[in-house]
């Protein structure tokens, strides 16, 4: 297929499109474009900041949700990152669009945008490095300075700033010890940058289930594990495969944005090959202390890395282009987080279980539920024994298959047991009272369409 007719097919997706600016935005352009949307769509958006940079900017995030502000039990949240290397602006201006999209087609009634914010809580972050931005914005796109601005004001590069769990990992596989979840060192806050902290603190304050990270200098869906078993090898950075135990499940996700994409399930981009345009991170070259492994070890996120241009400061005229081959590939990777299995984690007196693990038995990594007692697996098609436990109750088993479509819904009710453990949490069960779903225009004037009940445990 054509890469022309790849994206002209990718345009028939979508009914309705939404009048988009194709230029490059600088720190108070994108501030702005933030708020425009925001007042748009006020119903259905929120601008938040998870900290400063070192130069003192806003590292400002965009969340797209009908109910703003809120987290609603068993209603997943998603987040997307760019810009981490200020000279790798292209994922900046996607995700940019990105936002006016999902608030224009929302506000003209386009169901399926409708059904992914209604059932979904979105979280843009299109700037997690605006020092650096402004530093290769000043020099232009067409510059020969080709590291120009990819570190922060401190000159420090962030996807090489986080706390190295890689290596405790590795060893908890051969010894025995925690397969999630990892510990931070003590001082890990006087280790990284204010970027890197901000996000760190971001990423524990949202039980997130699904992420990518947007990067630029090739065109490949890349996921963990980023850094090889053997990092270096006599000096030299090792290149080896370096799975996760969601290897099979990291691979079908990367290969959900390289073939919605226009070009890149190709493989040949850039003057390299990738096959099906997917690479594990590790295979590629080794690379230590960088975000999306972080995410899969510390919290319950699973994270690609996606690079998206060759040119990492693309020209504006480039923009639209890139715009139409990416859209789509957005849209169905947030889409992808509605896969496996949810559900909340209850006593037996109904009482929500924060923290209580989820094992699937032959994949060696567990989620936890969240502060609300809800969890989120997601598992690729088949049947699995799956098992939550929390200190101080019995574990409960279940068997349960999981199709292609919509997650399953498994609850757990733990007994409390005899033998006497360490307290548990318990989540808030009651709150805030929910307003009645936000409905797009189109469907204000046909009237209410209930939420499909979810299915019981299987």
């Amino acid at each position: 297929m054509s890469e022309l007719f790849s994206v002209f097919l990718h345009l028939l997706l979508f009914e309705l499109v939404a009048p988009v600016t194709f230029r490059h935005h600088r720190y108070d352009d994108l501030v702005r474009t933030l708020y425009k949307v925001h007042n748009e769509c006020p119903q259905i958006t929120r601008v938040y900041s998870v900290g400063r940079s070192v130069q003192g900017r806003h590292l400002y995030v965009l969340e797209i949700s009908d109910y703003p502000g809120i987290h609603e039990p068993l209603e997943p949240e998603v987040k997307y990152v760019g810009n981490m290397h200020g000279n790798e602006v292209l994922g900046r201006e996607l995700l940019l669009q990105l936002s006016e999209f999902l608030c224009e087609e929302f506000r003209n009634g386009n169901q399926r945008v409708a059904r992914l914010v209604q059932d979904t809580r979105i979280h843009i972050l299109p700037s997690m490095n605006p020092d650096g931005y402004e530093v290769a914005a000043t020099q232009g796109p067409n510059s020969s300075g080709y590291l120009v601005g990819r570190n922060n004001a401190n000159g420090v590069d962030l996807n090489r700033n986080f706390p190295d769990l890689n290596t405790y990992i590795y060893y908890n596989e051969k010894y025995g010890g925690p397969n999630h979840h990892l510990p931070l060192p003590d001082n890990w806050k006087s280790q990284v940058e204010p970027e890197t902290q901000a996000v760190i603190q971001w990423m524990r304050s949202f039980n997130f289930v699904l992420s990518a990270n947007l990067h630029g200098g090739a065109v490949v869906a890349n996921y963990p594990y980023d850094k090889s078993l053997e990092h270096r090898v006599r000096g030299f950075r090792s290149t080896a495969n370096s799975p996760t135990p969601d290897d099979k499940l990291f691979q079908k996700l990367a290969k959900v944005y390289s073939y919605a994409h226009g070009w890149m399930h190709q493989g040949w981009n850039c003057g390299d090959y990738f096959p099906d345009g997917i690479t594990n991170g590790a295979s590629w070259y080794s690379l230590s202390k960088g975000m999306q492994d972080f995410n899969y070890l510390h919290t319950n996120c699973f994270e690609i890395t996606l690079e998206l241009s060759c040119n990492k400061f693309p020209g504006q005229e480039e923009l639209q282009r890139e715009w139409l081959g990416n859209r789509e590939a957005l849209i169905q990777f947030l889409e992808q987080v509605h896969h496996g299995i949810k559900g909340m984690v209850l006593d037996e007196n109904y009482n929500n279980l924060a923290g209580a693990v989820i094992s699937v038995s032959g994949i060696n990594h567990d989620v936890t539920s969240g502060d609300h007692g809800d969890y989120f697996r997601l598992l690729l098609p088949g049947t699995y024994i799956v098992t939550a436990t929390a200190p101080g109750f019995d574990p409960e088993t279940v068997s349960v298959t999981v199709g292609p479509g919509e997650p399953i819904l498994v609850n757990f009710h733990l007994k409390r047991s005899m033998a006497p453990a360490s307290p548990v949490r318990r989540a808030p069960s009651g709150g805030r009272r929910l307003r009645a779903k936000v409905q797009p225009r189109a469907a204000r004037k046909k009237g209410t369409e209930m939420k499909q009940t979810p299915r019981g445990p299987a």
